[in-house]
């Protein structure tokens, strides 16, 4: 009898099957990309257990997939450290990040613990430029984690991010089944980034002068060459450090900035500076603390006696856009302060809408620029 049911049944579905009238659980599709490094990385399925030796790396993950928690086996604690505004909306949507383990700070090499990573058994490890290393040098993770068996990909959005986003994006998708969602953003960065592009070839660019972390700590740490100058070059400036830094940052005098004056001044700030009296700039920041704070700022002396205060184009800009792929709107709001008649009809805070509405996991208010008409409200 149960045999008879059996080929019964089995008349009965198979035609179903072949008209695809009844679904059938899909096998995991091999997944084959080229990472930052020029490697080929292979996964038999997308990853389901990720570990960021970076934490700050969810700022990209976090705008391909709903979840982005549900991906992790473990991140670096570095992400808490240095963006608790944006740790606060995941940790109110997705709990489980509270008890997710950590694998050192992910800032340095030194920083990050390859044996706790290996005993959390990933699937895939994703690395930064800066942590990656060398490949033929010593204490080289790739190595260690091929050496142990473990996949891993190198992307970064923070030492070239004009460069490097767009491709690492795209291998992010790949390796998590996301890819329809990593098209799409690049589709809406690119389009944004050409359109600023266009409008900035052949013009005179003026002299900017971006002050990293503004008011925590002696004057005054700027980006030299690479990460906020790339922002500054493709919204039609001439960043003054890059001739004078050697590397990625450091440290300009205040004599220096006073002798070079230049015509545009941009401060960067986040919550992290708040307990410093600095410029307090990032999600869930209201405008009144952004202003109250912009306005000490600029009120300081030495920085009070740039005329580019004096002339109202001073203006602050969040410290974290320097390692997302969020960064296009800082770049749309520095152009819009470079060349305020030729880029008049950019929105910044309409860009960010949008990528809130179709691509964030979590909430992106709060005050992440601000401009030198900025007042405290009474």
């Amino acid at each position: 009898m149960i045999a008879r049911l059996t080929r019964i049944a089995t008349r009965l579905v198979a035609p179903l099957l072949a008209l695809g009238m009844i679904a059938t659980p899909a096998a995991a599709q091999p997944v084959t990309v080229t990472d930052l490094a020029g490697r080929t990385v292979a996964l038999p399925g997308p990853a389901k257990r990720i570990v960021l030796a970076q934490g700050r790396q969810l700022n990209g993950l976090g705008l391909l997939h709903p979840d982005p928690i549900s991906l992790l086996a473990g991140w670096g604690s570095d992400h808490k450290r240095q963006n608790p505004d944006a740790y606060a909306r995941y940790a109110a949507k997705f709990p489980a990040i509270e008890t997710l383990p950590t694998v050192g700070d992910g800032g340095t090499q030194d920083g990050f613990s390859f044996e706790k990573a290996v005993s959390l058994a990933p699937d895939l490890v994703i690395l930064s430029q800066s942590l990656a290393g060398s490949r033929h040098g010593p204490g080289d993770l790739v190595s260690r984690f091929e050496a142990a068996g473990i996949t891993v990909a190198v992307v970064d959005f923070y030492l070239q991010p004009l460069r490097d986003t767009v491709p690492s994006l795209r291998v992010l998708g790949k390796l998590i089944g996301r890819e329809e969602q990593a098209e799409a953003y690049i589709r809406f960065y690119e389009e944004r980034r050409e359109r600023l592009a266009s409008r900035v070839r052949g013009i005179e660019r003026p002299s900017v002068f971006m002050h990293a972390h503004a008011g925590g700590f002696d004057c005054c740490q700027s980006p030299g060459k690479g990460t906020f100058d790339d922002f500054i070059t493709l919204a039609g400036g001439r960043n003054i450090a890059a001739s004078i830094l050697p590397g990625a940052t450091g440290q300009i005098s205040l004599e220096q900035l006073l002798a070079a004056d230049p015509a545009v001044y941009v401060a960067t700030g986040g919550v992290h500076l708040a307990r410093r009296g600095g410029l307090v700039l990032g999600l869930g920041v209201s405008p009144e603390e952004g202003a109250r704070s912009f306005a000490t700022l600029i009120a300081s002396p030495g920085i009070s006696a740039l005329s580019a205060v004096r002339n109202g184009r001073a203006y602050g800009l969040w410290q974290l856009f320097n390692d997302t792929p969020l960064h296009i709107v800082a770049i749309e709001a520095l152009a819009k302060w470079i060349h305020p008649e030729r880029f008049a009809d950019l929105d910044p805070q309409a860009t960010l809408n949008e990528i809130q509405a179709r691509f964030s996991a979590i909430p992106l208010d709060g005050t992440l620029w601000i401009d030198g008409t900025a007042r405290i409200r009474p």
